[in-house]
């Protein structure tokens, strides 16, 4: 009977790790995720900063999230996938937008420090 139990709880939790791997099966990685969602978010900005319409924002936005899409060997398809997955985690969605606000100050931060160099120098 001892047996039995043992063999019952081995078969549970190799397919219970089966059962996940195949959950994120195709998922873009963890860190290659908020790479690609900070740069995203960064399209999204300038998109919508010059954007005069949506047409002119479907015009111009298409080829450059397709160019960014390549940049990390993905698609349109994965990614819309790989963030359904994170949305089904609010744990790990929390800490890598936690982790993309950073990304997007620090960048913000660079560009600020750029432009009052050019306005002290009068460039």
């Amino acid at each position: 009977m001892h047996k039995y139990i043992i063999l019952f709880f081995s078969v549970t939790a190799f397919l219970s790790s089966c059962i996940g791997d195949n959950n994120s099966a195709g998922i873009i990685k963890h860190d290659r995720m908020i790479n690609l969602l900070t740069e995203f978010h960064m399209l999204d900005g300038r998109l919508y900063s010059v954007a005069a319409s949506p047409d002119s924002l479907y015009k111009y936005g298409n080829g450059r999230y397709a160019a960014l899409f390549k940049k990390y060997h993905t698609d349109s398809v994965q990614f819309r996938k790989s963030y359904q997955y994170y949305t089904t985690q609010p744990t790990e969605l929390q800490a890598m937008y936690l982790q993309i606000m950073k990304n997007l100050k620090q960048k913000s931060d660079s560009l600020g420090k750029i432009n009052h160099l050019h306005a002290v120098s009068g460039k």
